[in-house]
């Protein structure tokens, strides 16, 4: 989750001067989103994406379902992706205890990276069924609705989950709705995340071929001390071009990414709830450099 703008700070909204032709953070039904990876894929280059990752968090499970079956459309590149929610302690005052870290470029058959991965999915479904067991607890049992959702060994378990069943069984009104009553930070359903650390997730992408790049830290400025540090554990890249960031916010953390010397990413972190991929797209612009540097480092980064 991108961090708030102080209220006071007037709103001046990036306005795409074409459709943009890279989206380097989505998600499918293989995590948290509500697609599907084939209508995701079909969605996103019927919007004119040429370049796309899928970070689904914890699973390359979508980018190895649409290599298998070679079901990419014409034109479209499919980028190995992945978005790991690395939990910090107390003292360090991250949104909900978490930095969420993504990987760019790994190697998809690096057993090594896989295992954490599955590792992080138990620690995911541990997670949700103590969030389904405490929302039961205080009335709003979701039982049902999460039985009827298909759900795969691949496949990593998330809040919005439960807040899509929260909404089928009545409880919520949207997906906001449920995290700002029940599922965010303090609230009744809360349940703290266990897993990976920030440095242990930097090094697992790194070790796996992938470079790592933190995702919507829009306190970037104010946190040079946590980038400089985490650039010293291999963090190469930071996301600039996020879709629901201003333009002082897109030049404020394009500028400290330039200085530390960090790749630029960019993507819309769609998942589906508000509406389909066109609409999303349609407010999101990702400079065309941003795909050429970004894999010129990830080349760089294998070679190596």
């Amino acid at each position: 989750m991108a961090s708030s703008r102080h209220a006071e700070e007037p709103w001046d909204p990036v306005v795409p001067p074409a459709p943009s032709s890279i989206d380097l953070h989505t998600h499918t039904r293989r995590s948290d989103g509500v697609l599907e990876p084939r209508d995701l894929v079909a969605q996103a280059a019927g919007a004119g994406v040429r370049l796309l990752a899928i970070t689904d968090h914890d699973s390359l499970a979508a980018y190895r379902e649409l290599r298998t079956a070679g079901a990419l459309p014409p034109g479209l590149q499919l980028m190995p992706g992945v978005e790991i929610n690395a939990v910090g302690g107390a003292a360090e005052g991250w949104w909900e205890g978490e930095l969420h870290v993504l990987g760019f470029g790994m190697d998809p058959a690096d057993d090594t990276f896989e295992a954490a991965l599955a590792g992080q999915r138990a620690q995911r479904r541990i997670r949700f069924e103590r969030i389904v067991r405490r929302l039961r607890e205080i009335g709003m049992p979701i039982d049902d609705a999460v039985e009827s959702i298909a759900i795969g060994e691949d496949d990593a378990l998330g809040r919005p989950t439960v807040a899509r069943a929260l909404m089928a069984k009545g409880f919520a009104t949207s997906v906001d709705d449920a995290f700002r009553r029940l599922l965010g930070h303090g609230m009744p359903a809360w349940v703290a995340r266990a897993g990976l650390g920030p440095r242990a997730a930097i090094e697992a992408i790194t070790r796996a071929g992938g470079l790592a790049a933190l995702a919507h830290f829009g306190e970037a400025r104010e946190r040079l001390g946590t980038l400089r540090e985490l650039r010293g554990h291999g963090l190469r890249g930071l996301e600039v071009h996020y879709r629901s960031w201003d333009r002082a916010r897109v030049a404020e953390v394009g500028a400290v990414a330039a200085e530390l010397g960090l790749v630029a990413t960019g993507g819309s972190d769609y998942h589906g709830d508000l509406g389909p991929y066109a609409e999303t797209h349609a407010s999101l612009w990702v400079p065309p450099d941003v795909g050429r540097v970004l894999q010129q480092a990830v080349g760089g980064a294998r070679d190596g």
